[in-house]
């Protein structure tokens, strides 16, 4: 095992960050913890959508049919499940019935193409697929089973025992590759019980009640789902497909929620077009992609401190790894922080085998039971990616993230950009974030997304900016840049549009606004 070179200020400033060991149930698995909060609080409603709800006894009830009726379709211990169904109690239902008996779920969007689909299927080895009436993806690799809660009220209501353990995989993810070929990302149930037992960076008990907006297919909504369901709070099931400021206020304030997770583009957006809308909200997590000290500050403003938390974690480490509570930004910071580790978490900056001392920029490395065992299937970019060192006579299990960072000297961690976003265009390296934070200063920019196009093959830097009035003109915004900016770092052309356009994860949508630069007429010198 390689063994990290170290010196005694890394080290000390290292172990203050990582104190963060607290007890959890971690031998316990997702079907049991339930179980034990169905006791506790049998009456209190567990799920809510719109008119219709179920208690946690109810729940655990029409949970535990459909797991005996999944035991009857074959469904061992260990095999994979398939979830196409949308946001619904039929959805939390299934989830929560393929962990009882034992195997793991895999959630997909039945709109996706059927040759993705075939090849997550084939990926996964899953040979069920629970889904709705009307959602047929018309797919042969699947046994099709319809969900219908009305149909789940005759069966057995015990519950499987002893179907699965804390180490077992409890569902898959599958993200983006860069080779093209989506990667299984699975994920442990202690890596769950991990997330939400103990929690730093939020609230959550039998009084909770979280809001689940995210799609079932971003690992956002392993923290509101089980954030709820294994703590005796509500889950609360967003009732539309897609988000609208008037109805997700309406909706905050008439089932009282208490802790939100949004992603930072979808939070930019409320706070430029609709603050209020989050006024009700005591706690509103925050993260995805690097935040707008622009839009922080304006938050601030106007929800004061301990209200808002950026949150950071990659898919591998069990949706969230860090956490900062946004009390105060100082006028000369140029990033917010990603914060400290989450319990039970640890993190390592590390630059070529070398732990980092306070200010120096290295890599990010994450530890702790949130760790996927790996990637599905592919053993050498599991090697790649989840390492062991020996850190201080500590054997550690890493994952590395691609992202880079430093600490400060009060332990807290800055994200300072991706190890894949540092370019190199006509021989010069250049940080897409820095790029990004100039633009954000700029009185006529409400929203920026700074990116490199090389589609063409000619490599150059792009900026989409959403200006604050119609007056504003991209040469105009390079020249407020070429003051302050080498001419490297002003990008070749600025794109001015009307809004930034999300994804259904709710990240800025790349791939659609460089499609836009495809459409006739436009030419990249215009600077539109």
């Amino acid at each position: 095992m390689q063994k990290l070179a170290i010196n005694a200020e890394s080290v000390a400033l290292h172990h203050q960050l990582n104190q963060t060991q607290t007890a959890y149930p971690e031998t316990q698995s997702v079907a049991e913890l339930y179980e034990s909060a169905a006791e506790r609080w049998p009456y209190a409603r567990a799920v809510v959508h719109g008119e219709e709800w179920l208690s946690y006894r109810e729940l655990n009830e029409r949970a535990n049919i459909l797991a005996w009726r999944l035991m009857d379709e074959g469904v061992q211990p260990g095999n994979v499940v398939s979830v196409g169904l949308t946001r619904s109690i039929e959805l939390i239902v299934s989830l929560l019935a393929i962990l009882k008996a034992g195997a793991a779920y895999l959630p997909i969007d039945p709109s996706w193409p059927r040759q993705r689909l075939e090849e997550l299927f084939h990926q996964a080895q899953s040979r069920w697929l629970l889904c709705g009436g009307s959602h047929d993806p018309g797919l042969h690799s699947c046994r099709r089973i319809l969900v219908a809660l009305e149909e789940l009220r005759n069966g057995p209501i015990c519950s499987p025992r002893g179907r699965a353990n804390a180490q077992s995989i409890a569902y898959i993810v599958f993200t983006s590759g860069s080779t093209g070929k989506p990667k299984g990302v699975p994920i442990q149930h202690r890596a769950i019980a991990r997330l939400v037992f103990g929690a730093r960076y939020a609230p959550l008990n039998h009084e909770s009640r979280l809001l689940q907006l995210a799609p079932v297919t971003f690992d956002a909504a392993t923290f509101e789902i089980w954030g709820a369901l294994l703590r005796g709070g509500t889950c609360v099931l967003y009732p539309e497909s897609f988000v609208r400021a008037s109805q997700l206020k309406r909706v905050l304030e008439a089932e009282r929620i208490t802790v939100l997770f949004l992603t930072t583009a979808l939070f930019n957006a409320l706070i430029d077009e609709a603050p209020q809308t989050l006024a009700s909200v005591p706690t509103v997590l925050t993260g995805g992609e690097a935040h707008s000290l622009r839009h922080m500050r304006k938050a601030l403003r106007i929800y004061g401190s301990d209200r808002i938390v950026s949150v950071y974690g990659p898919t591998e480490s069990t949706t969230f790894a860090t956490y900062y509570p946004v009390r105060h930004i100082a006028g000369d910071e140029t990033a917010l922080p990603i914060g400290f580790p989450i319990q039970n978490t640890r993190v390592y900056l590390i630059h070529q085998d070398v732990l980092c001392k306070a200010g120096e920029i290295g890599e990010i490395y994450l530890a702790g039971h949130g760790l996927s065992p790996g990637y599905l299937g592919l053993p050498e970019l599991t090697g790649e990616r989840f390492l062991e060192r020996d850190i201080d006579n500590r054997c550690e299990r890493l994952y590395r993230t691609g992202d880079l960072g430093y600490l400060r000297a009060d332990g807290a961690v800055v994200f300072q950009g991706r190890t894949d976003d540092q370019m190199k265009i006509n021989g010069f390296r250049i940080e897409l974030g820095e790029v990004a934070y100039h633009l954000n200063q700029h009185p006529e920019i409400q929203q920026s997304y700074v990116t490199v196009n090389d589609q063409s093959g000619e490599k150059y830097l792009l900026a989409f900016v959403v200006p604050r009035s119609p007056d504003c003109r991209a040469e105009t915004l390079r020249q407020s840049l070429a003051a302050s900016l080498p001419n490297y770092l002003v990008p070749a052309r600025i794109q001015l549009c009307e809004r930034l356009p999300l994804s259904p994860t709710g990240k800025v949508d790349r791939q659609y606004l460089l499609s836009m630069l495809k459409q006739p007429g436009v030419d990249r010198h215009e600077h539109q």
